[in-house]
């Protein structure tokens, strides 16, 4: 056994069986496919870094390694996917024996380029929408302030920042607004639909809706200037971002000693899964959502605003008692679609004494490959530590990885199984078994989670260190872009 973790070690590859069948017949007896698994983010600390671009395969595009034969005195290399003969380009002419280059090597069976992208090939930029609850105390909001400010100075200066704060209302700050703090308000109680949102946002102020088709990104129908007002790179927004939050204070609306106080949760969630899909919809967006106590406002409400009616225990549960349960957890279902459609992950911070609704919450948590962070206080060491270790920066890189479109090049007769990471059904119907045969290249929708997380989708794995593709008959090259690497890297 040790022998086949040294192995694996090599390459972040995990093989399903050790031994290949050797007739057809015995290929179709085995329950499991021939595959491997896959671990795209695996560090290597002495892998090295080409500062050029990958050479390819002109027929099924896979790329120039070590077991490709190679032909010195000809200078042309046989793919050994699908033995297509190519030529070197003049930049490998002096190549030998004697000379390889580091693509070859025999212990270089994992490699990076470090290639300079067009502006129309450059990677999508991380995007972290913050969704902040003021129903707190005023002690709670000094600490969540606190940490808030000390989680942004943990993010890469590429990143998009947005802000959304609730209570009884809504609030949408638009951080690109600089002259004087500016807010949109919506109805916690009512929910907004995605049109509705654009509408009141004046997304439409300068460039005409489009009159047909889905509005996403700047690409199908939003100018860049309109995104830019409520995403912003941390580079351009840090100082109004913490200028906002220096002012935030708890819910302004009173709470009477009878009632619970007037939280819109999911009106919140909704809000930012909107504005998220509208603007920068297949990105590596992330919604951290910090809450202070039970929905009871709105869509995915847990429990009614006056202190007499008790929260649901698990009896209530058990018993098929608790009457918003399941209004609330059809909720957020249908935004767990949402989420997983635009490629965007729901990350949950819950600090409170009191239930949450974490039972209702968790199927948009688990569906888009996100965390959650139970605590007592915002101001308990659990949660700024955990806080803290979400964006902890490595050697090179964020530990943190987000949604990536990533494109496995396949070559005759290898089929794929590829594996999305959240344990929802798959956003693209062509994310399934395929035929290469009919469809030469499939794309890979990852969600890639947080390290540490136990949950392996059935696997016995952990999401962070087995998460992209299970290919049948071997791979080419994988594309992964974790939110610190340089833009170009592919490994």
């Amino acid at each position: 056994m040790a022998e086949f973790v040294e192995l694996e070690s090599l390459d972040g590859v995990r093989m399903a069986w050790n031994v290949i069948p050797g007739t057809k017949q015995e290929a179709s007896n085995c329950v499991v496919p021939v595959s491997a698994i896959y671990t795209p983010n695996k560090p290597f600390p002495n892998m090295p870094v080409l500062p050029y671009s990958a050479l390819r395969c002109r027929t099924c595009r896979s790329v120039l390694n070590p077991f490709s034969i190679v032909d010195f005195a000809a200078k042309i290399w046989i793919c050994p996917f699908c033995f297509q003969r190519n030529h070197f380009p003049p930049a490998y002419s002096s190549i030998s024996d004697d000379n390889l280059p580091a693509e070859l090597f025999p212990q270089y069976t994992t490699i990076e380029y470090d290639q300079t992208p067009s502006p129309s090939q450059a990677p999508p930029l991380p995007v972290f929408m913050f969704v902040v609850d003021t129903c707190v105390i005023e002690e709670e909001m000094l600490f969540l302030k606190s940490a808030l400010s000390q989680a942004i100075d943990l993010l890469p200066d590429n990143s998009l920042l947005g802000l959304i704060t609730f209570g009884t209302f809504v609030h949408v700050h638009e951080l690109g607004f600089g002259q004087i703090p500016k807010t949109y308000v919506f109805k916690g109680s009512k929910e907004v639909s995605k049109d509705q949102l654009l509408e009141q946002m004046n997304f439409f102020a300068k460039k005409p809706k489009p009159a047909t088709g889905v509005i996403a990104g700047a690409r199908d129908g939003l100018s860049t200037e309109s995104i830019s007002r409520f995403l912003l790179p941390k580079s351009h927004c840090e100082f109004a971002f913490n200028s906002v939050l220096e002012e935030l204070q708890k819910d302004p609306w009173g709470v009477p000693a009878d009632l619970r106080a007037t939280r819109c949760t999911g009106t919140a969630l909704s809000i930012a899964a909107s504005l998220l899909g509208a603007c920068v919809p297949g990105s590596g967006a992330r919604i951290l959502a910090f809450i202070g106590g039970p929905s009871t406002e709105g869509p995915g409400a847990i429990v009614l605003k006056n202190l007499s009616e008790p929260i649901r225990s698990h009896k209530d549960l058990d018993k098929d008692a608790a009457p918003l349960y399941h209004k609330a957890v059809k909720f957020y279902e249908g935004l767990s679609r949402q989420l997983v459609h635009q490629g965007h992950v729901l990350d949950l911070f819950a600090c409170a004494l009191d239930q949450v609704g974490v039972a209702e919450l968790k199927i948009a948590v688990e569906r888009t490959g996100g965390l959650v962070v139970l605590s007592e206080s915002f101001g308990h060491s659990v949660f700024k530590e955990s806080l803290r270790r979400v964006f902890q920066t490595g050697d090179c890189d964020l530990d943190l990885s987000s949604n990536q479109i990533t494109i496995l090049p396949s070559a005759h007769k290898r089929q794929l199984l590829l594996l999305h990471t959240s344990r929802s059904p798959l956003p693209y119907p062509s994310l399934s078994h395929t035929s290469p045969a009919k469809q030469p290249a499939a794309l890979l929708a990852a969600s890639l989670s947080q390290p540490g997380g136990d949950d392996g989708g059935g696997l016995g794995v952990k999401l962070a260190d087995f998460v992209a593709a299970v290919v049948v008959l071997g791979v080419g090259e994988v594309g992964v872009a974790p939110l610190g690497l340089a833009p170009g890297r592919v490994r």
